[in-house]
């Protein structure tokens, strides 16, 4: 033990300073996400302050010089990691049973299958996996180069779609202010062109929960903005039809006003801003707005691009439905941001195309 002693003070001297390190980590991330949390940037901040603090956490643990605790946690560590690994190895077996439950209780569109057609992207991409690994001495060497480069643009994919999951879950936990003047519902499709779905429900329950919560606390009540036009195989608009709905669960109508024309998430934004501005006589009226979990971060990001300084409340969505969802969210903010990503994807396959140029030039000199 005595022998360890020195060691134990030098990873001692490293935690305290790493601690000092994770802590101003943690104020960075802190700040710039109570300061505006729609932003992807966020994700990264925390990403980094998280993978600062198990490293502290870590450095701790070996500090102690305790070896069963240190054994102890190590398993705990490999265990964590091999559920992770596994996880991620038979995603293919959790997309393709999500894929079946969504087919058993959901319409049968397209958007509803996407676990489907990423759990058989997935299988191919192993049985291609599988077929270069026992044919690649048979192939041209630039070939394999070009092959083996290609996961790179796999990996800032998945890198990505990292950071949006982490920017979802960041922003359910945004504080919430009862303080709103205006509360917008952002509309979704009708059930047979007229009745509103369990999905959109949860958004109007959501708002109405969060305006007699406001009241509860002696505040102002709010006015509710139902935003959404109406589609050519809907027989009213969405916002009449959720403004429906909430006076039949108790809302006043005297407290509802509807926005009909948008089609979009943007216009959403856009067009209710206008409404309130003019209702409110001033554009520094203080608004909320409601959607389902998995989409609020993606709506605070047009909100942004409207103009409004608002921040949303995620109503809940059913368990089997969320990676559908999220999903779809993915590609769509990937999307928004496709100019950036191009650049990204262009400059790693320039990057594969020289080591592929590199490999001929070998190939050929070799000759």
């Amino acid at each position: 033990m005595n022998q360890l002693t020195p060691y134990m003070d030098v990873l001692q001297k490293v935690s305290a300073y790493w601690g000092v390190a994770t802590i101003i980590l943690f104020g960075i991330f802190l700040y710039l996400w109570l300061k505006e949390p729609r932003r992807l940037l966020n994700g990264i901040t925390f990403t980094i302050f998280f993978l600062s603090f198990l490293t502290e956490l870590a450095i701790l643990i070996f500090s102690t010089g305790n070896l069963p605790f240190v054994v102890i946690m190590g398993m705990l560590f490999l265990l964590i990691l091999g559920v992770i690994s596994i996880t991620l190895i038979f995603m293919w077996v959790l997309l393709l049973w999500n894929a079946i439950v969504v087919w058993k209780r959901e319409s049968h569109t397209l958007s509803n299958m996407l676990t489907l057609f990423l759990a058989i992207g997935l299988i191919a991409l192993w049985f291609a996996n599988a077929f270069m690994a026992g044919h690649a001495k048979f192939l041209p060497d630039w070939f394999n180069t070009l092959i083996s480069g290609l996961p790179a643009i796999g990996l800032y994919l998945v890198i990505c779609s990292y950071n949006f999951l982490a920017n979802v879950f960041l922003y359910q936990f945004f504080p919430r202010r009862y303080q709103a003047n205006y509360l917008i519902v952002l509309g979704a499709g009708l059930i047979n062109g007229d009745t509103v779905s369990r999905l959109l429900g949860n958004r109007i329950d959501a708002a109405i929960k969060f305006a007699n919560k406001q009241i509860k606390k002696g505040r102002p009540t709010p006015k509710i903005v139902f935003s959404g036009g109406q589609g050519p195989d809907e027989k009213l608009s969405e916002a009449q039809a959720m403004a429906d709905y909430a006076v039949a669960h108790g809302w006043d109508k005297d407290l509802v006003i509807l926005e009909d024309k948008s089609r979009n998430t943007l216009q959403n934004m856009q067009f209710s801003k206008a409404i309130i501005a003019k209702d409110y006589g001033s554009e520094n009226a203080y608004i909320k707005f409601f959607s389902n979990n998995y989409h609020i971060f993606r709506a605070g990001l047009y909100a942004k691009m409207a103009g409004i300084a608002a921040n949303g409340v995620g109503a809940p969505t059913r368990f089997y439905f969320l990676p559908n969802a999220l999903i779809r969210e993915f590609v769509a903010i990937l999307l928004m941001n496709k100019k950036r990503h191009m650049i990204m994807i262009g400059l790693i396959t320039l990057m594969i195309l020289l080591m592929v140029a590199l490999a001929i030039y070998v190939d050929i000199v070799g000759q």
